[in-house]
């Protein structure tokens, strides 16, 4: 059975007081996790049963009372019940919802929800849930879960080998490569992973970019579906470039006010992400607009419809710099992570904060002859506990 990397997380949150929370884009395997989860309770003796809120009679009936989830359960003495709940988001009120059953009954019950979108949209979430919840996210594959479920587990082994210092050189090295052009190519939706074919991960891609982008859409209140997918079009095209909200309301004729809630709906859709501006010292680092990237990178390709082979790509320096935000935000906290540019043109990728002194700053050059450390003394006289690094295509340092 393929097993993402948050599993062993979940379980181990399983015996704990608090509501385990579940969130992340549509299609990224939140309903098998459940699944995965209801398997090992029953497995180990305990009372769980999995309730799919896409069924409209479940649904109808939790909305008339939340009390009414008790009548699913089984009667059990001395131990708790768990009730696995799938697409939480669907409820009328799945804030007050969980609220109630956690305050009234927790000792009888525990719960573990999923959600996508509306769910975390909803701006109650995090105060009313406050102490009652721990929220985990899950993202598409990362890079070693790619390699997992397309079954490339001799790549996969050499991988973690790297990461984990056993090994310096891999003798496998180009195969990794390979399979990392297409991580970056197709992303990593575990549907479209299980596809052998690239035609069919494409059509793929764009089932998800046309219905489930439709549905965020629809459940977060945007009505003007056209211009909303225009901006998405958009940010993919400048993608690690600087978010202008004037600049893409202006494109778009669309007031600041809609352009700035369309990028609240995509980031609470865990769509894209922004990083934020670094400084400390210098005052000309006046720049204050954020970067934004992408989740994915399948999604990101497939909304300006580019899959030709990297080295053809005009836009590889730009993916791969996706990239590495990508494989830092599985390591970081999104507020660690950050970019340096003055307001005189002065710019490194990523500045990352991994303590109250100091940490690492990379700047992503897809060739490697391209990286020149003297183009970057400003920054690294005035941050000498930063230390640069040049990450780029064909190095060993951007497989770990």
């Amino acid at each position: 059975m393929l097993q993402r990397k948050i599993y062993p997380q979940l379980l181990s949150h399983l015996p704990k007081r608090e509501m385990t929370v579940l969130i992340g884009t549509r299609q990224t395997g939140k309903s098998t996790l459940l699944g995965q989860l209801a398997e090992a309770l029953i497995s180990s003796g305990e009372t769980a049963i999995v309730l799919n809120l896409e069924r409209k009679d479940i649904l109808l009936d939790l909305n008339q009372n939340p009390e009414n989830l008790l009548k699913y359960l089984p009667k059990v003495e001395g131990h708790r019940a768990f009730a696995l709940i799938d697409e939480i988001q669907y409820l009328d009120d799945p804030t007050n919802f969980l609220k109630l059953l956690h305050d009234e009954h927790a000792d009888r019950l525990k719960l573990v929800v999923t959600g996508s979108s509306a769910f975390y949209i909803d701006r109650q979430f995090k105060d009313s849930l406050a102490g009652r919840k721990r929220i985990f996210e899950l993202q598409t594959l990362d890079f070693e879960e790619y390699l997992l479920f397309s079954q490339q587990e001799e790549e996969r082994s050499e991988l973690i080998r790297l990461r984990t210092g056993v090994v310096e050189k891999s003798a496998i090295e180009q195969r990794l490569w390979v399979a990392l052009e297409s991580y970056m190519t197709y992303g990593g939706y575990p549907a479209v992973v299980l596809e052998n074919d690239p035609m069919q991960k494409i059509e793929r891609l764009k089932e998800l970019r046309d219905s489930f982008v439709k549905r965020d859409m629809l459940e977060a209140g945007v009505t003007d579906e056209t211009k909303f997918f225009k901006l998405m079009m958009l940010l993919a095209s400048q993608t690690g470039n600087l978010l202008n909200i004037n600049e893409l309301a202006n494109t778009l004729q669309i007031t600041h006010a809609v352009a700035d809630h369309f990028m609240y709906v995509l980031q609470k859709c865990f769509h894209v992400n922004l990083v934020r501006p670094f400084f400390q010292n210098l005052r000309k680092e006046l720049v204050k607009m954020p970067k934004v990237y992408f989740q994915d990178l399948g999604l990101r390709n497939v909304l300006i419809n580019y899959f030709a082979p990297l080295e053809q790509r005009t836009d590889k320096g730009m993916l791969l710099e996706n990239y590495v935000y990508r494989r830092l935000s599985e390591q970081y906290a999104g507020d660690q992570i950050k970019f340096w540019r003055t307001a005189d043109g002065n710019e490194v990728d990523f500045v990352v904060e991994e303590t109250a002194f100091g940490g690492k700053a990379i700047e992503v050059k897809f060739n490697p002859t391209e990286a020149n450390p003297n183009k970057f003394k400003k920054f690294t006289e005035a941050y000498p506990q930063f230390p640069l690094a040049f990450f780029s295509w064909g190095e060993g340092r951007l497989l770990r």
